[in-house]
């Protein structure tokens, strides 16, 4: 796989796809490590004299976090062209000199973005390319045009993101990695229940629990409610729980505060927002046994500090543990920020969730192939 090394940038105009897909609060864009991770790419573009139109995402269509790249762009103090394969994009491309850099708006509101191919996407972009650089891992397991299509028509590399994570997945030993899985998909885990040791938490905890008869009373209600028709995959769970650890005990809200409940206090009336210590402390002898360690998404409601207690003791496991780390997905980001936890003690803090899993899964990421 080439990298920005590789090429001789002068004057070319390089199609950049970047990750800045973010949080989104009360309609506004919150400022991530994608921003930062990104801008070290187009930082280096600039100074070899490139000429760089970058090419992103914000969710999904239909969903609320779905809008323009405005937003991203005035945080990162880039133009923003408010077009994609139009006038207004192909003037901007036009008018670029050496060190320009200019943000179309969201691909995703392409149709022709889901479905790869020699499209007008791409039709687009020939004849005003010289160069595409992806540097998007967290959407290289995706089948769509800006990851997959671009590369058979275009010289191509990875940029220093997807190089850096790519390096880092190298190191991971996957015969002997322990897996703690949480975060709010709980569908994907499922990739990953097999030989290697789990540690259960946040809603796939609670769902492993389901399947296996626990009963949790209103928290019950609220999971069906939250995860909809992704709550049966407590059905997929019910014969794959070989190796998997789940909690002892978990924190719930009651009158605004931490209280601990065991399993057997169960069911309840209140909702859960943490794991308990006991399994706080079940979770780090086993980390302490690893020899590579891969860690999926938040414990518990990180919204509020006194229910991150679970996942900052699990990431101070991790931290002292001697195995690899490997920290995957935008939320333990924002809670190693948190907790004050030097990120030099992690193996690797990827900016990536689906991707990361589906490579640790054994799974071929449609991206790089492409890249090859």
């Amino acid at each position: 796989m080439k990298t920005l090394s590789d090429f001789k940038f002068k004057n070319k105009v390089v199609l950049l796809r970047a990750d800045l897909n973010s949080d989104i609060k009360n309609g506004k864009v919150l400022w991530n490590e994608r921003f930062r991770e990104s801008s070290e790419t187009i930082k280096e573009l600039k100074k070899k004299g490139a000429k760089i139109i970058i090419l992103a995402h914000q969710g999904r269509p239909g969903k609320k976090d779905f809008i323009s790249l405005k937003q991203h762009a005035k945080l990162m103090g880039i133009e923003f062209v408010e077009d994609i394969i139009g006038k207004k994009a192909e003037d901007a491309i036009t008018n670029l000199k050496k060190g320009d850099v200019i943000i179309l708006d969201n691909v995703r509101k392409l149709k022709e973005e889901f479905k790869p191919g020699k499209n007008k996407l791409v039709e687009f972009f020939m004849g005003k390319v010289d160069i595409y650089v992806n540097d998007a891992f967290s959407v290289c397991h995706r089948k769509q045009t800006s990851i997959v299509s671009f590369p058979k028509y275009f010289p191509s590399c990875a940029g220093r993101v997807l190089e850096k994570e790519v390096k880092a997945l190298k190191k991971v030993n996957l015969k002997d990695c322990l897996y703690i899985l949480g975060g709010a998909k709980p569908e994907d885990n499922i990739k990953l229940l097999g030989k290697n040791k789990v540690l259960a938490t946040g809603f796939f905890g609670q769902l492993c629990l389901i399947s296996q008869g626990i009963e949790f009373g209103e928290h019950e209600k609220f999971l069906r409610k939250m995860l909809g028709k992704e709550f049966e995959v407590v059905k997929k769970l019910k014969n794959k729980m070989n190796n998997v650890l789940t909690p002892v005990d978990y924190a719930v809200k009651a009158a605004g505060r931490r209280v601990e409940l065991s399993l057997g206090e169960f069911p309840s009336g209140f909702a859960i927002y943490d794991i308990g210590e006991k399994t706080m402390d079940l979770f780090a002898k086993e980390i302490k046994k690893a020899k590579a360690i891969y860690v999926k998404g938040p414990s518990g409601d990180c919204r509020e500090r006194q229910f991150c207690n679970g996942t900052v003791a699990i990431l101070e496991a991790v931290s002292r543990a001697k195995g690899f780390s490997l920290i995957g997905g935008g939320h333990l980001n924002d809670v190693i920020d948190i907790s004050g936890i030097p990120r030099k003690k992690f193996g690797h803090i990827s900016l990536s969730g689906g991707a990361l899993l589906s490579y640790l899964a054994g799974e071929k990421l449609l991206g790089l192939e492409a890249l090859k």
